[in-house]
């Protein structure tokens, strides 16, 4: 019996030993799968970043909010994302209706352009920064 025993011991040590083994194996190729996940989200990351960098990030968001509320009727905030002919419509609109101020339309028409322009300052101003990117600057969402 004891030498049972023993071949008992023996195998249940071998046994062990292998699924240290294989544990061991499992570790060392699971951290290499989160080493190679951090490092492939760290580049994403840094793409999305330089991206957002390269197009003004925050700073061109709230730039363009501003502008959009205070010169909103004169387009200035389209020139500023790149959209000419919007841009050029608010402003022609704009000069037509200051133009006609002495007929009662041309207040009409001044206070819609500015208030298209006060609208889409405070939509551009409450998106984040993804948001404003991604609908504004790559999708090119030329109103509201």
């Amino acid at each position: 019996m004891s030498e049972e025993n023993k071949d008992l011991g023996d195998k249940a040590e071998d046994a062990f030993d292998k699924a240290k083994e294989s544990a061991k194996e499992f570790s060392e190729d699971s951290k290499e799968s989160a080493k190679d996940f951090s490092n492939e989200a760290k580049k994403t990351a840094n793409e999305f970043k330089e991206g957002l960098a390269s197009a003004g990030g925050e700073n061109k968001k709230v730039l363009v909010g501003i502008l959009a509320i205070v010169f909103g009727q004169l387009g200035v905030h389209k020139f500023m994302l790149g959209y000419q002919k919007e841009g050029i419509i608010l402003l022609v609109t704009t000069i037509i209706g200051y133009v006609t101020m002495c007929f009662i339309i041309g207040s009409f028409i001044v206070m819609a352009t500015a208030i298209v322009g006060l609208i889409e300052g405070i939509i551009y101003l409450t998106k984040t920064d993804e948001e404003f990117y991604a609908t504004y600057q790559v999708g090119k969402k030329p109103w509201f």
